[in-house]
């Protein structure tokens, strides 16, 4: 069997489509079809069928397919423990990452890495309403800010790193009649009117359990997806929010936040990355350059 062959069926199990394997690749959808075509013959089974508009993976080639992250993974560790062996790591690696985790931790990452010349961190930031692992299959890592494991990590075999655990607190203005609490329970903020993500985010998911707490159904007048936005709102005073205690601004911009007791009042930030980029030293030098900077971000902001 050809490496690179496998290589196409294991983008199409990710990617989803011939299309979109051809533009992550550069090559026709036609040569994708052909490639495909020529490892059927190789293997002696049918591996793709119609679906649709589309084709569909049967079961022998869903189960190529993950032999085809085996052996990609096997070669990238093999590569790796090469490299390991010639030299230090080197090379480019790409991360992505939710906004309030690009600012919260990729100033010290950049920082760290600053003094190692022979690895080329490329950074960027997105905005995500769907699953962090469809961002695997264009970066070599990617910064999580999901409550909880996806079904689609295990199935995808992704690698989960975590980096650190944020608490969600209450913001308000800072004259709100709550304000000079120590904290709140859900009681307390219950019929409160608020300023909201949307639906489904982690800070959504805390508003949920206020809800499923008090059975008092939460007054959400507004949604916006840049914590940004939200602070310039609860500092008008059109409402509270759930913000991240890291990252959000409070004394100078008009905020004050109090901590939720009494519900899981936190958010989960993991690196997530295909099993066979987590073998190369370069994008282990990366990730624990995350680690090392997520434990200063949490230190430097634990209660004394």
């Amino acid at each position: 069997m050809d490496v690179k062959r496998l290589g196409i069926l294991r983008e199409l199990a990710e990617r989803g489509s011939v299309g979109a394997v051809a533009d992550a690749i550069k090559i026709t959808p036609s040569a994708v079809s052909q490639q495909l075509k020529t490892l059927e013959r190789e293997v002696g089974y049918v591996l793709v069928e119609p679906a649709g508009r589309g084709v569909a993976l049967t079961e022998a080639g869903r189960a190529l397919a993950r032999t085809a992250t085996e052996i990609a993974t096997a070669i990238e560790r093999a590569e790796g423990s090469w490299r390991e062996f010639m030299a230090q790591p080197a090379g480019r690696v790409t991360l992505t990452t939710f906004p309030t985790g690009g600012e919260m931790l990729l100033p010290g990452v950049l920082g760290r890495m600053a003094e190692r010349a022979d690895v080329e961190l490329e950074c960027s930031d997105v905005e995500v309403s769907g699953d962090y692992a469809e961002l695997t299959t264009d970066h070599d890592v990617v910064v999580s800010d999901s409550p909880a494991t996806s079904a689609t990590w295990h199935e995808r075999a992704l690698q989960v790193v975590p980096l650190m655990t944020e608490p969600l607190d209450v913001a308000m203005p800072e004259d709100h009649p709550l304000a000079g609490r120590r904290s709140l329970s859900p009681r307390d903020v219950a019929t409160q009117t608020w300023i909201g993500v949307p639906q489904g985010q982690p800070f959504d998911q805390v508003l949920e359990q206020v809800v499923a707490a008090t059975g008092e159904p939460a007054r959400v007048v507004q949604r916006f997806t840049n914590n940004g936005v939200v602070e310039a709102m609860v500092a008008a005073g059109h409402g509270l929010a759930i913000l991240p205690r890291f990252t959000t601004r409070e004394h100078g911009y008009g905020i004050a936040t109090v901590p939720l007791t009494g519900i899981r009042a936190r958010r989960e930030i993991s690196a997530l990355l295909r099993p066979d980029r987590f073998e190369r030293p370069s994008v282990r030098l990366v990730l624990q350059a995350l680690k090392d900077e997520a434990r200063a971000v949490a230190e430097a902001h634990a209660v004394v």
